[in-house]
């Protein structure tokens, strides 16, 4: 029997439309807007000189790498209150912003970026599903846009990335396996999985709850083979659009 045609016209195993947009933040050292079908996420990556207090305490050589995440107000259908009115950051939040940080320090060698640190500022401009996995898959994208723009400018000798990133999400839902859920699939879902991996194929995290149902050790390695299907598709279109904002600097220096 042929796969069920999910409400986007997509295939079980087939990502939404992912594009990306640089320069998006001008005054940021790096960004992009990211999209994953209708979800779209501003990711800036601005550096600054200096590292937090507490590694000067504690003797830690080289930089610091940390995220900021948050969904603007008119992200979602109903209007979402901003955390600062609401005095404190909310647990999802909180959640987010430290796994998008892990994802990131996972591929950046920080005694190389010296004594800076490098803030990745991600915002939500429309949610619908994935939002976590666009932030992340941006957030690099922004990083390794920075490092250029600082290796371009001289105040770095190499680049302290070390590999690529980037996450994507899988869900089991009436009992088909699903890549990349949109929120009219996520909601449902019987089963949720964020996967986190390198370009170079290694996992970072694995996020994956039964919601309120189980799954078995065989659904558990089909969940991930498909998820490593979709993010060897996501990490060569980084790829991609890197080279083409490389040669596109290339060629303006040479004009």
């Amino acid at each position: 029997m042929p796969a069920p045609e999910r409400a986007d016209g997509r295939r079980p195993d087939e990502l939404r439309a992912i594009s990306l947009e640089a320069g998006f933040a001008p005054n940021a050292t790096g960004s992009v807007l990211v999209r994953y079908g209708s979800t779209q996420v501003i990711c800036a990556a601005t550096v600054e000189p200096g590292v937090p207090t507490w590694m000067k305490q504690q003797g830690v050589r080289g930089g610091w790498l940390t995220a900021e995440y948050s969904m603007l107000p008119y992200s979602t259908h109903e209007r979402k209150t901003r955390d600062i009115n609401r005095g404190k950051l909310d647990g999802r939040t909180v959640e987010i912003q430290r796994l998008i940080g892990r994802s990131l320090r996972a591929v950046i060698d920080l005694d190389k970026l010296g004594q800076k640190t490098l803030w990745l500022d991600c915002d939500v401009l429309q949610a619908d599903g994935g939002t976590r996995t666009a932030a992340i898959t941006g957030a690099y994208v922004a990083a390794r846009l920075a490092v250029q723009r600082l290796l371009d400018m001289g105040e770095l000798k190499e680049s302290p990335l070390i590999d690529s990133v980037a996450a994507v999400s899988v869900g089991l839902l009436g009992g088909n396996m699903l890549l990349d859920l949109a929120y009219i699939e996520d909601k449902d879902a019987d089963v949720d999985f964020n996967i986190v991996m390198t370009g170079q194929g290694r996992f970072v995290e694995v996020q994956g709850t039964g919601e309120e149902s189980t799954f078995s050790h065989e659904q558990l390695q089909a969940l991930i083979a498909l998820a490593q299907k979709g993010l060897k598709e996501v990490s060569a279109l980084q790829a991609a659009f890197l080279a083409s904002q490389l040669l596109a600097t290339q060629s303006h220096g040479l004009s």
